[in-house]
This record gives structure tokens, sequence and C-alpha cells, in this order.
């Protein structure tokens, strides 16, 4: 797999109509920069919002992948995000003057062959951060007899299993070893839908884009000639047939063309992780709601791990970098209202202190008797004195300084803080220290919890010299 990030070389749009909206519509994907993803922009909408693809931005899964944020939708975008994820391409714009993503043939190739001629080219300022799992990861849907397993390994393969019960449509499977496979054994795999399916989405008016075109239709049951007549004229043909238990006696592309659309549906899915991963991905009778629910708990546990990678250790063993003397030097506070016991980290953009919660607290008296928990302003105030030290680093007199808030935003406080807990409270800058400003983020933790979150702003000014 690629070392580097990628996008494409040039833009390059393609027309076609979306299946279920009948709208036609115009594509335009363009080349943008690293870290950027896979972004919409529907240009037909007053402001021309975006829409990011994001698995927890999934509104709606009856017949394909729909997002929506910012108040508007995307839909059907799995057979495009799997052709970006099957051609290693990390970062594009996506300008849709519709809703709905053009269901060309069905399938990802004509998105594939777009994105070749386009050119892919890798942008090597932008390291790719691939996410191997380290222990397997389970999905079931009982009700649906549906189970998907994520199991760690060396490379991104997949294996999907389906089974209809169906006298035409019998067990199959596919798999790929390799990402890199998908353009030759996946991307030509159509869309498919039973006839029993067909004729309960156009008596809803749910497939106004649908043909034979843009899909396998599976006839699992003997139609007569009136039927048939009525699915000519469904599908704007003068006369239709069933050979071999597909309308019209399509030819399949693959011998289990279906299991192998099903697989290029997860890889589409999938893509809304938003971190490319290093897995096998084992899939039995899966489907887009399921996939989306897979996507949603493995992209938890990413977050998760990658919160538990940046818990500092904390080991009372060593000795502090600042201890309480020095703190109390270093600061303006003093007690009750120092709130850090230690400084056990420093650099240059950040600094991580440690409170150690007693019961002993003056403040525990009366919040709450019986219930002493520690307020969530005192927390906030911790991480202002902590991110205080950083900022006073600064300077080589720390004694002749004040530092004073100006600023608290997206305060959040996740768990409880009680007598007993040590809190570990970690600031980092968001942008340079100007003019005595410090803009940080702050983040506590107790053990490998986060308690409390938030994005501070806090001045230090000289003091004034004290009157004679």
């Amino acid at each position: 797999m690629g070392v580097f990030q990628q996008t494409i070389s040039k833009a390059f749009t393609l027309s076609g109509v979306g299946v279920h909206t009948g709208e036609s519509v115009n594509l335009t994907v363009r080349p943008a920069p690293g870290n950027h993803g896979y972004i919409f922009k529907r240009i037909d909408v007053e402001g021309e919002p975006t829409v990011k693809a994001d698995a927890d931005l999934v509104v709606d899964v009856s017949r394909g992948t729909t997002l929506m944020q910012h108040g508007v939708k995307v839909s059907t975008v799995e057979h495009l995000l799997a052709a970006f994820v099957g051609t290693e391409v990390d970062n594009v714009l996506i300008e849709l003057d519709a809703q709905e993503v053009p269901i060309m043939d069905g399938s990802s190739s004509m998105f594939v062959e777009a994105i070749i001629d386009a050119g892919i080219e890798e942008q090597t300022n932008f390291k790719k951060e691939y996410f191997c799992l380290p222990k397997n990861i389970t999905f079931r849907d009982e009700q649906k007899n549906v189970e998907m397993v994520a199991i760690p390994s060396d490379e991104y393969q997949l294996t999907v299993m389906i089974d209809y019960n169906s006298p035409v449509l019998g067990p199959q499977h596919a798999m790929v070893d390799h990402i890199s496979q998908f353009k030759k054994e996946i991307a030509e795999a159509r869309t498919f839908c039973f006839l029993h399916e067909i004729e309960s989405l156009v008596d809803s008016n749910l497939i106004r884009g649908g043909s034979l075109d843009n899909a396998l239709v599976i006839v699992d049951h003997k139609i007569e000639g009136p039927q048939l007549k009525k699915l000519a004229g469904i599908f704007n043909r003068q006369d239709i047939e069933v050979e071999e238990g597909y309308l019209n006696n399509v030819e399949l592309r693959y011998r289990n063309e279906p299991a192998r659309h099903k697989l290029l549906d997860v890889v589409g899915d999938l893509a809304l992780i938003g971190t490319p991963i290093k897995a096998r991905i084992l899939a039995t009778r899966p489907g887009h709601s399921t996939n989306i629910a897979f996507a949603k708990k493995i992209k938890n546990f990413i977050k998760e791990s990658k919160a538990m990678k940046d818990i500092p250790v904390y080991d009372p063993n060593l000795p502090p970098i600042y201890d309480t003397k020095k703190i109390e030097r270093s600061l303006p506070h003093k007690y009750p209202f120092l709130l850090i016991d230690k400084i056990i980290e420093i650099s240059d953009n950040h600094v991580v202190g440690i409170k150690n919660v007693t019961f002993n607290e003056n403040f525990f008296q009366g919040h709450f008797p019986g219930n002493p928990v520690m307020p969530g302003v005192l927390q906030i105030e911790a991480m202002a004195q902590t991110g205080g030290i950083l900022v006073l680093n600064t300077v080589d007199d720390p004694e002749n300084w004040d530092t004073y808030f100006l600023k608290i935003d997206n305060a959040r406080f996740k768990n409880k803080v009680v007598p007993g807990d040590t809190m570990i409270l970690r600031l980092e800058l968001l942008s340079p220290i100007r003019r005595g400003l410090c803009e940080m983020r702050g983040t506590v933790y107790v053990g490998n919890k986060v308690v409390t979150e938030a994005d501070l702003v806090a001045k230090i000014v000289r003091k004034e010299p004290q009157a004679s």
C-alpha cells in the first residue's frame, strides 16, 4: 500500500441520472490538498454547502447510502467512494448539481476509468496513516442474520458471502487479497435486485432512474405474458424476456457478479470510516445498514485507540520537572486556589500537569455533602493554571507576571472527578504565543478516561510595581 496520500492530477466531469430520483446530474471531481479526505459540494444549493464522507452523517440506508450535513443531502455515494478506495485516492472534492450521485452503469467501473484517465499523483508532504487493527472487531445483526468481522492483517483484504435462498441466485462469495485488485476483480460488478423488489419500488416511485442498463434484475419466479408487457413499459422497451433467471438475458460480467457487487458496496460504505485501515473484512449477507453500523463501530474503536495513545504517562516514581514549591514561585495563585501539584512534561508547545484530588479539598464541604464531586469550573481552572506554566515558561522572571483567563470554548465534562482521583492535565498550543496571548487545547484524564476537554485563551501581564 502507498506511503503517501494521493489525489487526482486534474479534474474530470461525468454526467448521468440518479437511480432513485431520476434527476439528471453532473458530477465534477477535483484534486484536493492533503488530509482533505472525500468531501461533496452541492453547487446547486445556495451557499454551495459541503457534506463530508463520514459514517456519523449517514441518515438513510434504505436503497443506498445517503449523507446529510448543513441541511443538505447527498445520496447513493457508495459506488463512487468505492472507486476512490479501489484506486487508492485519498483526497478529492466532489461537486454535484443535484442530490444523487449518478448511477452510471450500476458499478464503479466508469468512475474508476475516469480517475485513471485523470491521473493519480502522490502528495509527498502528507504521509498516509493507516490504522492497523490490534484485535478482531465483530458486528452482528441477529434479526437480519448478518455478521461482519474485521481481523488484523498487513493489507486491506475483503471476503463477502451472500445467500438469498433463491433458485437463481444461490450462495456466492467474492474476495480480494489486496485493494489493488479492485479495478480488475470488483469495479465492473453491477448493482442487482429481484423482480419483486422492482415492482414494489416502481409502485412507490422510488427508482425513477432505474433501467436494465444500470442494474441486474433477477427473476426467481415464473412470470406470464401480461406481466412481461407491463415490465416492458416500466423499462421503456418494446418487449422483454426472461432467460436463465435474468431479465433480457443479461450477460454477467463475472460468474459471481452479485457477490462481487456486495463486496464493492462494503468497500464504499467502509470508506466512511474516514481512516484507511489494514484489516481483513469478512462479511456474511451484508447490506448498507449493517455496513454503516460496522463502519461506525470501527470508527469509534479507532477514535478511542487514538485517544489512548494521547494519554500522557505518569510515573510517580520519577521526579517532577516542577514540584509544588516551584509551581508556587511561578504562578500568582496560592493556597487554597493553587490547583496543580506537579509538572511532569513541558516543551515549547505542550505541558502536562498533575492534580491529586483528596477528600480534604475545601470545596468538597459544599459540593456536595455526602456526594463529593469536583466542580467543572475548578477543573477548567486547573487546566488554565497548567497552561499558565507553559506560557510563563517563555519569560525569564515568571514570578513578576500574572495570568488571566480571556476565553473558554468547547468545554465538555465527560466523567466525574471525585476524591482519590489523580488528574492528568495536558495542554497544547493551538497557535504560537504572541504578545503574551496563549491559545490552548486542554484535556484532563483520570486513568484512561477523558473527563474534561476545553479550548482556552489566556494572557500573561507583567505585575504592577508595589508601592513602597
